[in-house]
């Protein structure tokens, strides 16, 4: 195997050994598990039971974009493109706060308990609570003059309109244009009218809204209409003014000197003509005149009734001549009188025809007369005209002016007309596609699901207790731990000794450490003591260990019951071995191995008694015991003087092994000495409950002075207990290998 397969395989096996050590972990934490899992659990199931029943019911509306038919114009408030960001906004709108105070005036939601609390009854513990509420508020010195009425009744309404909106919910269905609003009330009545109000309240807020905007519009456009209005009178009357100024007055789209100019081009034309016929029929006269031509074959003569009667009355005249000169002669008186008659006649009609030509010449003077006059008059009005060209130039410019602002008046006023139509026809951009109906069910709690989330969060809740447990728990429980935490080798676990299943029923007690080595010596609790003895034996390879001190961090971690266990051990292997109690405040060596004792260590080290006279020997084994009787004496700096070490020397020489059994070492200063004067120190802890921290401080206090540490013994294993901390500890093989001892 190469080293990129042997690392992957240590990997793999890393990550089994977590995977192992979490099991581990969850199983002997399982009772913790499971009572923190069933308080979690029937407190879900508590809180279900006396959850008061809440129903939801809802409405649905639907976003659009209609217009109106028939109306074909750009409205004043468009309709809602139908888009996903609009249709998100629409929501935001039916959630907001308006629209709720809109529900809570309509429905008058201030006089239902359920929104406004202080209709509640408050029940004793509430009653309580208020008065002692009110007893506070009186004390404090900003509190002594209340909200007025108003401020209260607006205080309670916004309450209200808190607690609606909490109870409210608008959601959109999917990717669709539809918004479901739902609503949830102790009341299923209520929560049908607070849904329907909702959708109701919401189409009413966007027609006024529509409504609002329109008539601000038509504001806007009437008083634009207006101001366009005069705005288009002025420049009209600044044409007219102009125009009149000027004397541009115009009809019918020209200006009046080209109007004029127009009729007399148009009368000089019909005079010109004129003077040409009166010239022509005064030519003819007087070409027929001067040829000798009788004015009676003359055409204008002829025309002349005058003419005509003359020539009857000569006519007539002659016949009669004929008729009197053929009766009575040429001499006759009557003859004479119609010759006198002719005559006159004759006379008359040249007189005639002179005034005929006469009249022929004036009517061609007067046709000259007037043409020349219309020619004068025609160019003085070309004249005028050419002056007045450069006025017009500023009219027209007039003109435009007022043209433009005609026609911006007329599509304001049309836009004007249009809206104030379109306000009779405002629609809203919803619909309601869906009412709602009185819920027959209650949406919660939800039975089922707060079970189900009842025993998730109660597995978590297990699983949480056992990792802040396992987090907080410092305790040195295996061998990992004493060489993780405390950096000292584990010399052995001594087992806990049980008292026996029945033991609760026949009154038996736990079996007394000191005399179980005796009666069990092939027990593991007797092969831990000998694990213990063989681990001295082997740092002492070299060098001979024959002092070893015996200590803990706090009492009661079971040093004495390591001293005597391994004392009456060593003993019965055939070594000579004595137990000497160091421990002047609490003497359980003596207390335990010779509590009949009235000499012992003081007393030798005083010179009152001889050490063999000190001696005490163990009842069931060759264990020799140096204990400490019962005095009130209080040596000072007992263990650093001369004679104690005098005595450990000379116990060296007398014994294969010497135990010193030491007070805790974080409580007395003399175990520092002894074990400094020691050739070995062996650390005892309390399985479970020794505290890595706690024996870190005494490692430290112990290598301060130097002291020789051979190694920790964990003592009170449970080895059924420990099994579960992972394969590397040796309760995790005690099942396999405990038929190899006799318990």
């Amino acid at each position: 195997m190469n080293d990129a397969d042997h690392r992957v395989s240590q990997d793999s096996g890393e990550e089994l050994l977590d995977l192992r050590g979490l099991i581990e972990t969850f199983r002997r934490r399982l009772g913790l598990f499971f009572a923190v899992a069933a308080l979690v659990l029937l407190t879900v199931v508590l809180f279900t039971l006396q959850t008061t029943p809440l129903y939801t019911a809802s409405s649905s509306v639907m976003i659009e974009n209609r217009e109106s038919p028939g109306i074909d114009f750009e409205a004043v408030m468009s309709g809602l493109p139908p888009d996903s960001a609009v249709v998100d906004t629409e929501v935001e709108i039916i959630e907001s706060r308006s629209l709720a105070e809109a529900v809570v005036r309509s429905l008058n939601l201030t006089a239902v308990p359920e929104f406004n609390r202080e209709l509640e009854d408050p029940g004793f513990f509430g009653g309580l609570v208020d008065g002692a509420k009110s007893f506070v508020k009186g004390l404090m010195p900003g509190e002594i003059n209340g909200p007025d009425a108003f401020d209260a009744e607006q205080l309670a309404f916004e309450r209200v309109t808190a607690r609606l909106i909490e109870a409210t919910d608008a959601r959109r269905v999917g990717l669709t244009f539809v918004v479901n609003i739902s609503a949830t009330s102790r009341n299923p009545r209520l929560a049908r009218d607070v849904a329907n109000a909702f959708a109701d309240q919401y189409l009413l807020a966007q027609l006024e809204a529509k409504f609002t905007a329109t008539e601000r519009a038509n504001e806007w456009l009437a008083g634009r209409v207006e101001s366009l209005r005069e705005d288009v009178r002025a420049k009209e009357r600044a044409v007219a003014n102009y125009r009149a100024q000027e004397g541009l007055l115009d009809a019918q789209g020209s200006s009046l000197t080209e109007q004029q100019i127009s009729d007399l081009n148009s009368q000089l034309v019909l005079q010109r003509a004129e003077l040409a016929e009166a010239q022509a029929r005064l030519d003819n006269v007087r070409q027929q005149i001067d040829r000798g031509v009788s004015p009676d074959s003359i055409g204008e003569v002829l025309r002349s009734d005058v003419i005509r009667d003359l020539r009857a009355q000569y006519s007539a005249a002659i016949s009669r001549r004929s008729e009197l000169a053929s009766r009575y002669g040429e001499r006759h008186p009557e003859l004479v009188t119609v010759n006198r008659e002719i005559a006159d006649i004759e006379t008359q009609l040249e007189q005639e025809v002179a005034r005929i030509v006469m009249n022929l010449e004036n009517e061609v003077n007067v046709a000259r007369n007037r043409v020349a006059s219309l020619s004068g008059s025609l160019g003085q009005l070309r004249s005028e005209l050419v002056e007045n060209n450069s006025a017009l130039v500023r009219l027209r410019e007039l003109e435009r002016d007022a043209e433009a602002s005609r026609a911006l008046f007329e599509s304001f006023l049309g836009r004007f007309r249009q809206n104030d139509e379109a306000s009779t026809l405002t629609d809203a951009d919803a619909r309601i596609v869906a009412t709602a109906s009185v819920p027959v069910s209650p949406s919660a709690p939800n039975v089922m699901l707060n079970l189900a989330l009842g025993v998730v969060l109660a597995g978590l809740a297990g699983i949480g207790a056992i990792f802040v447990l396992e987090m907080m728990d410092n305790a040195l429980r295996t061998e990992a731990d004493v060489e993780r935490d405390l950096n000292q080798p584990h010399i052995a676990s001594i087992p806990r000794l049980k008292a026996g299943p029945l033991s609760r029923f026949t009154g038996r007690e736990a079996p007394s450490p000191a005399r179980f080595v005796v009666d069990k010596p092939l027990s593991s609790f007797a092969e831990a003591f000998r694990t213990i003895r063989s681990a001295i034996r082997m740092a002492g390879i070299d060098t001979p260990l024959k002092t070893v001190a015996i200590t803990s961090a706090l009492p009661g971690e079971g040093k004495t019951t390591t001293t005597l266990g391994l004392g009456r051990v060593s003993a019965m292997a055939q070594t000579r071995v004595v137990a000497v109690d160091c421990d002047l405040r609490r003497r359980l060596l003596s207390a335990v191995a010779a509590p009949d004792c009235t000499t012992g260590l003081v007393q030798v080290l005083s010179g009152d008694v001889s050490l063999d006279k000190a001696m005490v020997r163990d009842t069931d084994t060759t264990l020799d015991i140096l204990p400490l009787a019962e005095t009130n004496f209080t040596p000072r700096d007992l263990f650093e003087s001369d004679a104690f070490a005098q005595l450990l020397e000379e116990l060296k020489t007398r014994y294969d092994l010497v135990l010193l059994d030491t007070a805790p070492i974080l409580a007395v200063a003399d175990t520092r000495t002894i074990a400094r004067l020691a050739d070995g120190v062996v650390y005892a802890a309390l399985w479970g409950k020794s505290s890595a921290g706690v024996a870190r401080t005494a490692i430290q206090a112990l290598q301060s002075v130097r002291a020789n540490i051979l190694g920790v013994v964990l003592n009170n294993v449970d080895m059924n207990a420990q099994r579960h901390y992972g394969y590397a500890t040796s309760g995790y093989y005690y099942q396999a290998y405990r038929k190899y001892y006799s318990e």
